[in-house]
């Protein structure tokens, strides 16, 4: 009979621990939170100070009885839940519910699910922190308080079904901010003019870029204007080389992952949205079955902000790169920081077992799960090894008599070691102007062969994507690591904003929104105000405050503001888009309206008609086998796949996206498939055509 019994959040964690420690011990997950407010009303008593009402949790009876049952059995309860807030909290209700006194020596935390780790861990059980309980409560009851008291006023203004948040408002108005400045750009013209020449001294060509003329810059703004430099050049005649200036640079190894750093690299590299990235790094964390070694936990801990890197694991990739890869890539020394508000026992996401290194696992691991995995143990490896070194070079060359005046340059630079880009590869590209500048001295002269006038327009900012979203967030201090994805999953799920390939739009749904919260919410819609609560809830962390003053005084604030807004908003209409599908009932044309599911078609006439139909969204690309269209369709288990709009006469279908492009060897359809590089591939059995997709045909 177990004497000792380990209570954690989930099943697959329960199940990895267990395999660490003997029959003395007892592991059962509690399934997350046993108790919480309630979700039909606030649960928040605001005229007695702001008292918190917790319920157990529906559904969760027969798990708290079970835990019962087995801590009055045990000797020792050990509540080994998550080590952050969140975590903190779900161990004191835990407490809490089962008689456990909090100030009991019963808290465990580990960074990585490993038997080192854990069982290190059984040694310093402590007290549960009351700081960080209390941090998570005024986090809790704050947005509760926003939520329960903003959305019945979305549901009266604008219509029902709306959600309003404190993190969430302010991420929409990041979003709506940039739509204000793409809305508001002007276009600009300008030109520039490169030119190709000839080397008379010694053989070669080399490209250059026409940067002055005369005294002034070379800032050419329309046609005419780059007609009349071009003449002068032409007139100019031969250049020669005034100066070549070789140099060297380096670029240090970026840092290990962090939360938000993970998520923005997953957005990029592997197309995954933060809610996805997420929930594969939390299997990676609790563990995944491996051949031969059983439930074996991949990563240290998912939610953090921290850089920091334990000393016993930098040990181990030292040698680890100096066996495997070379002595010269290791670092000599390496970026070593944490974030502003981590606790110490944080570290940087990584790999718990560097043995166990992506190959040696592909077996057991999904597709996706390997992809997140060889990301975060290449960016770790990466973050350990030596700086990446280029050799550099820039030439000047003017108009040979120097009359007019005329300056060209050309710069660039060529990687002669590299480094950490051995194992982890990113997105900059080197210029290697030394091969065209081969043998060449100062006062070599250049004959112009070619000027090449190109002209260009400014652009405006860029929509932010899912990965940009989270570095925004971060950067202005909108929310925590926990709170990244599912905020931006909200939005989306909510109909505030839109995703069309991976730019974020947004709807007129989240402008009336984002504007109602503008002009009655200010401090909720306030980025900077956003950014001070998150302040304040670390200071309760730090002990420094009171977790209810953080409460009264916001609510200090927000109170004046909701009466207001009561009294002046007035109901918003919103139009529903029309179509042209007709309503089989009653004749009417059908308005396309949001569902939980997405978009569906609904008869205008409701109550009357109450008749509905699945809006089914064409791709704009005709079905190869029948000539009709392609639809966007969903399978029982959610995924996106492509059918012809005549299933199921027409027995169309694929996963991968068809395009209206023709392969130029076989003449089929080709189409887009996704993945680490995103390519156009002809399907046709024998033909094997691919080619990868720039972001210009994008």
């Amino acid at each position: 009979m177990a004497k000792k019994l380990v209570i954690v959040e989930s099943p697959t964690k329960a199940k990895t621990i267990r395999k660490f420690l003997g029959s003395t011990y007892q592991v059962i997950a509690s399934e997350g939170h046993v108790r919480d407010l309630p979700k039909s009303q606030m649960g928040v008593d605001i005229e007695n100070d702001f008292e918190p009402h917790y319920i157990t949790i529906r559904g969760k009876g027969d798990v708290l009885s079970e835990l019962k049952t087995a801590a009055k059995k045990a000797d020792v309860v050990y509540l080994a839940t998550d080590p952050d807030r969140e975590g903190e909290a779900i161990s004191w209700h835990l407490a809490i519910a089962l008689g456990i006194d909090p100030e009991k020596a019963s808290r465990i935390t580990f960074n990585e699910i490993t038997k080192q780790a854990v069982r290190e861990a059984m040694k310093h059980s402590r007290a549960i922190d009351q700081d960080l309980v209390d941090a998570q409560q005024a986090r809790r009851v704050l947005d509760r308080i926003v939520g329960y008291q903003m959305s019945p006023l979305l549901w009266k203004k604008i219509k029902k079904g709306l959600s309003a948040g404190r993190v969430q408002a302010a991420c929409l108005s990041l979003l709506c901010d940039r739509e204000k400045d793409i809305a508001d750009f002007e276009q600009k013209e300008f030109w520039t003019v490169d030119l190709s020449l000839e080397n008379q001294t010694h053989a070669g060509m080399l490209k250059m870029q026409l940067t002055t003329v005369g005294e002034e810059k070379a800032e050419l703004v329309d046609q005419v204007q780059t007609e009349e430099v071009c003449e002068k050049i032409r007139k100019a005649g031969d250049f020669s080389i005034q100066s070549i200036r070789t140099g060297k640079r380096s670029r240090k190894a970026p840092e290990a992952f962090t939360t938000s750093t993970l998520q923005q690299e997953a957005s990029r590299k592997l197309g995954f949205s933060p809610q996805k990235t997420m929930s594969i790094a939390q299997m990676l964390y609790e563990g995944v079955e491996l051949s031969g070694m059983g439930q074996t936990g991949l990563i240290t801990y998912l939610r953090t902000d921290s850089t920091r890197i334990a000393e016993e694991m930098q040990q181990q990739a030292a040698e680890y790169i100096k066996t495997k890869i070379g002595e010269e890539y290791v670092a000599s020394s390496v970026r070593q920081g944490k974030g502003r508000r981590i606790q110490d026992a944080h570290e940087a996401i990584r790999p718990t077992n560097l043995l166990l290194d992506p190959k040696s696992i592909e077996g057991s691991l999904s597709k996706d799960q390997m992809r997140l995995y060889q990301l975060i143990y290449y960016r770790f490896l990466a973050s350990r090894m030596a700086p990446c070194e280029y050799e550099t070079q820039h030439i000047t060359a003017e108009d040979k008599t120097g009359k007019n005046k005329i300056r060209l340059e050309a710069s660039g630079s060529v990687l002669r070691f590299p480094g950490f880009l051995k194992v982890y590869q990113d997105e900059e590209k080197t210029d290697d102007v030394l091969k065209g500048f081969k043998d060449m001295k100062e006062g070599d002269v250049l004959k112009v062969k070619k000027i090449l006038p190109e002209q260009h327009f400014t652009q405006p900012p860029a929509r932010y994507t899912e990965g940009l979203l989270v570095r925004a967030m971060e950067e202005n201090g909108v929310g925590r690591p926990s709170t990244y994805a599912p905020t931006i999953t909200t939005l989306i799920s909510r109909g505030y904003v839109s995703k069309e390939k991976k730019a974020l739009y947004v709807t007129e749904l989240g402008s009336i929104v984002h504007q109602m919260s503008a002009d009655y919410f200010k401090s909720i819609n306030d980025i900077g105000f956003t950014a001070q609560m998150e302040d304040e809830l670390d200071q309760v962390e730090d002990g420094q405050r009171a977790w209810k003053d953080v409460i009264r005084e916001f609510y200090d604030t927000f109170e004046p503001q909701l009466k207001s807004a009561e009294k002046e908003i007035e109901k918003v209409t919103i139009q529903d888009e029309v179509t042209d599908e007709i309503c089989d009932v009653c004749g009417r044309r059908m308005v396309l309206k949001m569902g939980r599911f997405g978009k569906f078609y609904a008869c205008p006439g409701f109550p009357e008609c109450r008749n509905t139909k699945p809006y089914l969204e064409k791709i704009g690309v005709q079905c190869p086998l029948c000539g009709k269209d392609i639809l966007v369709r969903r399978s029982r288990k959610g995924r996106t796949y492509y059918g012809c709009e005549d299933n199921p006469t027409c027995s169309f279908m694929s996963w991968d996206k068809p395009t209206a492009k023709l392969c130029p060897n076989c003449g089929h359809i080709l189409y887009e498939r996704q993945g680490r590089i995103h390519k156009l591939v002809c399907l046709e059995e024998g033909c094997g055509y691919k080619k990868e997709i720039e972001e210009t045909e994008e």
